[in-house]
């Protein structure tokens, strides 16, 4: 197991259960509380905990981890979701991606499809985004044309947010939005943690024909603080087969095509 594995691993036990020892710990990563200890002096260095005596409490901002502290997170179903969001756009097409690890993985997968890859001329894909990661490993597509808005980057997700993204956005037109949020509720709809983030994901989701939102399981029916569209507002939601029947069958209900992969 890799550092980051390890402490991805470690913030979702100490979000699960508020705390944890360092005997518990090593046991639930199968290390030494040598390295246990190390791992968690890091961590509180980085201020994603705090340490106590023997072990470590959460910290104010174990809620909305940094990205690359995410990516190990239901990653095998992040990568399904991915590929079947991708798949839903024709070549051509102009798509919005705002940040995140499942977006980012739609990002490589668009980047990667045969029919765009192999396009002979001109532009294959358009795709509008706020988030810089995402920006950096397209950018060196030949046959996708890269967008970026302004903004100021935010240290959790990469994204660019502020009234520079919106008003990038405002003027342009998408025919999708595929959109990476932290929760989904039948009566909220889409939210995420950051009011920065949702503003300028709100601005993507309204200048585009079609929303996709991708989320695995673990995020349904579930809110955050701050909305970025209304359940009648997604068109598409992907998510992964752990998805509850009862949810699926709320959000079909209200017209949302659900996709469970």
């Amino acid at each position: 197991m890799g550092t980051h594995e390890r402490w991805t691993r470690l913030l979702d036990a100490l979000s699960e259960r508020g705390s944890i020892e360092v005997g518990e710990a090593a046991a639930l990563l199968d290390v030494s509380p040598a390295t246990v200890r190390r791992d968690l002096e890091e961590l509180a260095r980085q201020q994603l905990l705090t340490r106590t005596r023997g072990g470590a409490v959460l910290s104010g901002v174990t809620y909305d981890l940094p990205l690359r502290y995410k990516t190990a997170r239901k990653a095998d179903e992040k990568q399904r979701i991915a590929r079947a969001a991708a798949a839903l756009v024709p070549p051509g097409a102009v798509v919005g991606l705002n940040g995140g690890t499942t977006t980012s993985e739609v990002a490589r997968e668009l980047a990667t499809r045969p029919d765009l890859a192999e396009h002979a001329a001109g532009t294959a894909l358009t795709i509008v985004t706020n988030a810089v990661n995402i920006a950096n490993e397209l950018a060196v597509r030949p046959y996708v044309k890269t967008v970026v808005t302004g903004g100021v980057a935010r240290p959790q997700s990469y994204e660019l947010t502020g009234p520079l993204a919106a008003a990038v956005l405002q003027g342009l037109s998408l025919d999708y939005a595929i959109l990476g949020v932290n929760a989904v509720d039948p009566g909220f709809g889409a939210s995420t943690h950051d009011e920065g983030e949702a503003s300028a994901n709100r601005a993507m989701a309204e200048r585009a024909d079609r929303v996709v939102v991708v989320a695995d399981s673990t995020k349904l029916g579930r809110r955050a603080f701050a909305r970025v569209c209304t359940i009648t507002e997604i068109d598409v939601l992907v998510t992964d087969h752990d998805a509850p029947d009862e949810f699926v069958e709320q959000l079909t209900g209200q017209g949302v095509d659900v996709h469970c992969v």
